[in-house]
Parts: structure tokens; sequence; C-alpha cells
């Protein structure tokens, strides 16, 4: 029974992030497209782990990754206001690069398979 509770926090934590970021969060240096891969709360509700996938140029990960990094207080903040919760969590942001592995990986097998 805890397992589901868990999960459907973390669903609904991503989604209002998802919101947030799309809509609400006004940093200039935020220029590439940013996805939320997946959000993993703690039992006590105290941190929030966010695995973002940014797509873009280098330069644009890394100014973006260091942008949402310091708008933390701001999605905690605005995630407070939005969600009826015991305690906000903190976020962590972490740097999801799933998706750019598997799309090498995939590459490399059609080179393989190519000839």
């Amino acid at each position: 029974m805890a397992n589901y509770r868990g999960s459907r926090i973390n669903e609904e934590v991503k989604k209002e992030l998802s919101n947030i970021i799309g809509n609400d969060l006004k940093d200039p240096r935020i220029s590439a497209m940013v996805s939320i891969t997946n959000v993993s709360v703690t039992k006590d509700l105290r941190y929030a782990k966010v695995y973002v996938s940014i797509f873009g140029k280098a330069e644009e990960k890394e100014s973006t990754l260091i942008a949402l990094k310091n708008s933390s207080g701001f999605l905690r903040r605005e995630l407070g206001n939005r969600m009826n919760l015991r305690l906000t969590p903190q976020i962590i942001i972490e740097l999801d690069e799933s998706l750019e592995h598997s799309m090498h990986i995939e590459k490399l097998l059609h080179e393989i398979k190519g000839e």
C-alpha cells in the first residue's frame, strides 16, 4: 500500500514540476528543451530527486542545468503552493543522460548492421 502511495506522489510531483518549469519559470538561461524523466521522493517526503533530460547543444545544456539547480528554491515554493503535502520536499536536480546514451547505442548498432 505504501509503495502505491509513493508512486502516486512521484507522478504528481513530476506533473507539477513539468508544469512549473514549462510555464512559470522565466529564467533566460533556460534555452534548451527540458523534460523531466523521473522523480524519486523519499518516504519521509524530505527530498525529491528530479531527473531531467535536456535537449540542445552542450553549452546550452550546462547553462540550463545550472539555472535549474539555482531555481530549486522557487520550484519548491511553487510545488508547496500547488500540492497539499505534509512537507514540501527539497528538490535535488540531476541530469539524466539515458536518452542520449540509448541513441548513441542505437546509432552504433545501425553502423554495425550496415557493414
